[in-house]
This record gives C-alpha cells, sequence and structure tokens, in this order.
C-alpha cells in the first residue's frame, strides 16, 4: 500500500489583529508543517475576533474548509491556535463523518504540531523524555477515537458507543502510567544534570537564547568551532550543547540552547525547565536576533517574555543582532546608531550588529565578550585574584 503524501490546509483568526500579522503567523505555521514534512497547499482565515466555541471556526468557514480538504484529499489540517478537546472532538466528527476507512483527516493545533516536531528532533535521552512526557500531558485530555492506538482494530459497526469508548478509556490510563514513569525516568535524569553543573562551577557560562531559526547554532560553530546541527529549519537545535571556549587566556562555557517562539506549549517549558537551566543558571546570555527579519521585534519580545517566564530576565544580556547583510540589502538609508540607540532605550544595555554567515563583526562581538566574561570572573571569584592574577589583554592577533 503506498504512503499517503503528507498534505495540510492551514486555519487561523484575523478579526482582532491586522492582516500583515495573521499572514506572519500563517508563514511560520507554514514553516512549521514544512519542517514536520508536511506539503501546505491553502491557507484559510476566518475573520472573528474569537474562535467559536464549538468548531473554532463558524460554520460558513467550516463548509468551505471541509469541502475543500476532501476535493483535494488533504490529510492534515493544521490551526494556528491550540483548540480545546471539544473543539478536537467535534472537528474530527466533522471531517472523518464521511464513510471512508482508506482517508483520515487528522487535526493538529499549534502546540501538537510543535512537539511532534521536538520529539522528532530531540536527540538526547533527556530531551525525549522531556518531549514525550510533555506530548503525553498534552493529549491526555483531547483524546479521541482518531488518536488510539487501538483505532486500526475497531469494527466498523457505525455506533457512538461501544468498542471505541473503551479503547479512549485503555488508552487514558496507559497515557497516564506512561506520565508516571516519564517522570520518574526525567526525575534521576535531573539529578544527573545538577551533579554535571556543579562541576562546572568554577567556570563562566554563557548561554545563546533566541527565537527559533535566527542563526544562533552557526553563531555557536563561529564562537567555538564545533560542529553543531545548523539549518534553515525550526528547532534544527532542541538539546542543550556545551562547549568550553577560551578566549586569550579567559576560559568559559559556552551552551546553544532550545529556540524560541510564540506561543511556546507551556508543557514543553515545563518538561524543559532542567534543559533551560543552561539558560537560567547562565552569567551571560548572548540573545540572537534575525534583524532581518520583519517581525524581528515582535521576536525579541517573545524571548524576552520567556526569559522572564524562567527566571533568566535580570542576566547581563548582549543583543546580538544577525544577519545585519541581509537588513542592509533590505534597508540601504537604515541608521544603526539609532537603531542601537531604540534597543538601549528598551533596556539592552550591549548591542551588536553581525552577520554569521558572512562572518561580519564576529571579532567585535568576541572582544565585548571578553571583557565581560573577564567582569564576571571577577565578580564570581573575587578571591582568586587577591593572590595577584590578572587577566591578559585582548590578544592583539584578534584586533
Amino acid at each position: 500500500m503506498a504512503v499517503q503524501e503528507k498534505k495540510a490546509v492551514l486555519i487561523a483568526l484575523g478579526g482582532s489583529q491586522d492582516q500583515e500579522v495573521t499572514q506572519e503567523h500563517l508563514d511560520e505555521l507554514a514553516f512549521l508543517a514544512e519542517t514536520a514534512g508536511v506539503k501546505t497547499l491553502k491557507q484559510f482565515v476566518q475573520n472573528l475576533p474569537h474562535p467559536d466555541s464549538r468548531t473554532f471556526v463558524g460554520k460558513g468557514k467550516l463548509a468551505e474548509i471541509k469541502e475543500y480538504v476532501l476535493a483535494a484529499r488533504v490529510n492534515n489540517v493544521i490551526f494556528d491556535e491550540d483548540l480545546t478537546p471539544s473543539q478536537l472532538r467535534n472537528l474530527e466528527k466533522e471531517f472523518n463523518g464521511q464513510d471512508d476507512d482508506e482517508f483520515k483527516v487528522r487535526i493538529y493545533d499549534r502546540s501538537l504540531l510543535i512537539l511532534d516536531i521536538f520529539l522528532w528532533r530531540a536527540q538526547t535521552a533527556q530531551a525525549r523524555t522531556q518531549v514525550e512526557l510533555a506530548r503525553n500531558q498534552y493529549l491526555l485530555p483531547r483524546l479521541t477515537r482518531m488518536w488510539t492506538h487501538l483505532e486500526r482494530q475497531r469494527g466498523g459497526t457505525g455506533t457512538r458507543g461501544g468498542s471505541g469508548e473503551r479503547e479512549i478509556e485503555t488508552d487514558r490510563r496507559n497515557i497516564r502510567n506512561q506520565i508516571s514513569v516519564l517522570k520518574d525516568r526525567l526525575e534521576k535524569i535531573e539529578k544527573q544534570k545538577i551533579t554535571q553543573r556543579k562541576s562546572r562551577g568554577n567556570v563562566v557560562r554563557v548561554a545563546l537564547v533566541g527565537y527559533t531559526n535566527v542563526g544562533k547554532s552557526t553563531l555557536m560553530n563561529l564562537l567555538s568551532g564545533s560542529g553543531v546541527l545548523a539549518e534553515n529549519k525550526l528547532f534544527a537545535t532542541v538539546d542543550a550543547t556545551v562547549r568550553k571556549v577560551t578566549f586569550g587566556n579567559v576560559p568559559f562555557l559556552l551552551s546553544d540552547t532550545v529556540g524560541f517562539i510564540r506561543k511556546l506549549p507551556h508543557h514543553l517549558i515545563e518538561s524543559f525547565k532542567s534543559t533551560l537551566d543552561e539558560v537560567r543558571e547562565a552569567d551571560i546570555l548572548l540573545h540572537v536576533v534575525d534583524f532581518a527579519h520583519p517581525f524581528h521585534d515582535n521576536q525579541i519580545e517573545v524571548v524576552s517574555k520567556t526569559l522572564q517566564e524562567i527566571g533568566a530576565a535580570n542576566i547581563t544580556t548582549i543583543l546580538v543582532l544577525n544577519k545585519i547583510d541581509l537588513y542592509l540589502k533590505q534597508n540601504p538609508e537604515a541608521d544603526l546608531e539609532e537603531r542601537k540607540g531604540y534597543y538601549r532605550e528598551m533596556g539592552f544595555q550591549h548591542v551588536i550588529f553581525v552577520s554569521a554567515t558572512k562572518n561580519e563583526n564576529i571579532t567585535a562581538l568576541k572582544r565585548l565578550m571578553f571583557e565581560e566574561i573577564k567582569q564576571k570572573h571577577i565578580q564570581i571569584f573575587p578571591n582568586f585574584f587577591k593572590d595577584g592574577y590578572e587577566f591578559a589583554p585582548w590578544p592583539q592577533e584578534q584586533a
């Protein structure tokens, strides 16, 4: 039997925001779908101020979407907002009410799509456990007959109750048991990670943070010489990567962490708290921004809000405005000093423009990091310098 091509339609609400913002959200959702291996065929916008409580979109828009989905044999319908359990159930009844066992439509909301991508991207035991826990917690109240692992064994009786409902209850018990197992496993892994971080306690720690797909991994490779995966895809990095780096005679640990995104699932943030400890326990943050992105200021706001949520808002931060080459190509008359002043007014004391792919201004970034890391060493380990130890000046060959 041939494998069905993964095709999708995307659905967003546009009544409470500008059309340009709605389109940017849909473009990001399409990029998420592409990262998950799903081809987007069409986008639908429902101009309502609030989602319909029953089916998210109104009756007329639902009929329009359903007609297209069935005609084009689209097997994934993806919503840009989170669906309630009742909305999910109602939508699956609407799209799978036809008597066609060969064609089923899977309903996704934004959080579930992100969770699936994280699960696919996770490499380490810790990251996989964190994502599996978050996904099970998210799915538990949303189980429908489409999501049961026993679906293929269900008879075609056409009744609403019976075996299908019993299968869902069985799956709920299985998921609860799995959540318990995953929590125990994660607790053991986190204890090991705490021990590892304590062993690194005498070194200044620098963490790369930012919106997903802004160039953090490319910058990590430039600064550390490591071969961290850098792709033009969302969430190319899920696992935290830590490297020891030395500028002159100033050593520090540099970590590349998972990218943030608009509406990051709550369960995912909760499950990833131990991984985010690399951020929370850092001495310096490099907040990397795709400066060429038309909504980069919104992305800065998303990252800043997430840092506040995890207790990392007060850490010394260097705002690294990446892809300056593309930005200047788009805005040849831009006043960079004025932009730098704008971000300083927003509270960013250190602001620098770079291009990681073009290796532009990277030496200036290293020098700024060099000076800040020196100061952190002195603040954190004052007794170490009472014996007369001094850092070497900025290496001349890097000047």
